[in-house]
């Protein structure tokens, strides 16, 4: 079957895009479409079992700690994690590259050490390494792109250095 007819099929799964076959939509990190099938498990969620998970010790609240395990098992199992545990779970990028950069940057990257991010970066993952850099004095250096718009690879190893923590 012709690549095109598989893609068509996928976008078919997301309402929105099928309901707009011009879209393109680029913003993912920030928010992703959902396709039908997420769509449908939310909103059967929300109309039966609607709850804080591990706030409660009645009924629906332990009904709903065990759905919220549930997809962390299935996740897991899916990404090849050898423990449910080790997801952390946050409302999109930004808030992932945020905690990441303020929790183990904090930590791990020092006066001296090197962030390297690229002038194609997403602007929330610049300014968070940028942010980091400026807090601990570590060297903050942006890799730029070639012409046609890729990472300039040769420019990549020159920058990459033992002293890099980030990239």
């Amino acid at each position: 079957m012709p690549a095109d007819h598989s893609f068509a099929r996928v976008r078919a799964d997301f309402p929105l895009l099928a309901a707009n076959p011009s879209l393109v939509y680029l913003d993912s990190a920030a928010t992703s479409q959902k396709p039908r099938a997420v769509l449908d498990a939310v909103r059967a969620y929300y109309e039966t079992a609607n709850a804080n998970p591990h706030r409660g010790a009645y009924k629906l609240s332990g009904a709903a700690t065990d759905v919220y395990h549930g997809a962390r098992r299935e996740i897991a199992r899916f990404l090849g994690a050898a423990d449910s545990d080790t997801l952390l779970f946050t409302r999109g990028t930004t808030e992932a590259i945020n905690l990441l950069a303020t929790g183990w940057g904090q930590a791990h990257v020092h006066r001296g050490d090197r962030i390297v991010v690229t002038r194609m970066d997403h602007h929330a993952n610049f300014v968070s390494w940028q942010q980091l850099a400026r807090a601990v004095g570590a060297e903050f250096r942006i890799c730029e792109l070639t012409k046609d718009g890729r990472v300039d690879l040769d420019q990549m190893r020159a920058l990459v250095t033992a002293n890099t923590k980030v990239v």
